[in-house]
């Protein structure tokens, strides 16, 4: 299942255009927000559907801690490797795969980041990485409300923001 949910995926990826260079540096520059539309369109997509198999019982949600040195350290790394490279993670493969070569560094650097950082784990866990250790917490619990006030919230923000994208020719 995995592997047809990923080709599918991938195949998205390719038709929405979001593995060319043109459209992930757009979306650095804030110019073209292709990207951005397609991610938070994953988004609502997943949070729905994950929530709506927990509700019928066919899955049970594990949450992981919010720990703000995890969280802080892996957007830097990931920001610092989109912004070096104009490639994210999920679309270098999709851009290796339609034959851009150039995506073959940002994957090198990624298992050598891999790597490096499993290397240096034992110091990043003592001094950095459980920094902010706020336990298990979810947005619903911090606000005090259903779960479904906050999805329908953010779904109604999520359109707003990509009519306003539209507005501006983005």
């Amino acid at each position: 299942m995995g592997l047809l949910t990923g080709m599918l995926f991938g195949f998205l990826l390719q038709k929405a255009r979001v593995v060319r260079y043109d459209k992930q540096i757009g979306a650095l520059r804030f110019q073209d927000m292709t990207i951005v539309k397609f991610m938070f369109s994953a988004i609502i997509v997943g949070m729905v559907g994950i929530h709506f198999l927990e509700f019928f019982g066919l899955v049970q949600l594990l949450y992981k801690p919010v720990v703000l040195g995890e969280n802080i350290t892996g957007g830097l790394l990931f920001g610092l490797g989109w912004g070096l490279l104009g490639y994210c993670p999920g679309t270098q493969g999709g851009a290796l795969g339609e034959g851009r070569w150039d995506a073959l560094w940002g994957i090198l650097g990624m298992v050598t980041g891999a790597g490096l950082y499993a290397e240096t784990y034992p110091f990043l866990k003592d001094n950095i990485l459980n920094w902010g250790n706020y336990g298990y917490l979810t947005i619903p619990q911090l606000v005090g409300v259903n779960r479904w006030i906050v999805i329908i919230v953010f779904i109604a923000g999520v359109l707003a923001l990509f009519r306003w994208f539209e507005k501006k020719g983005l």
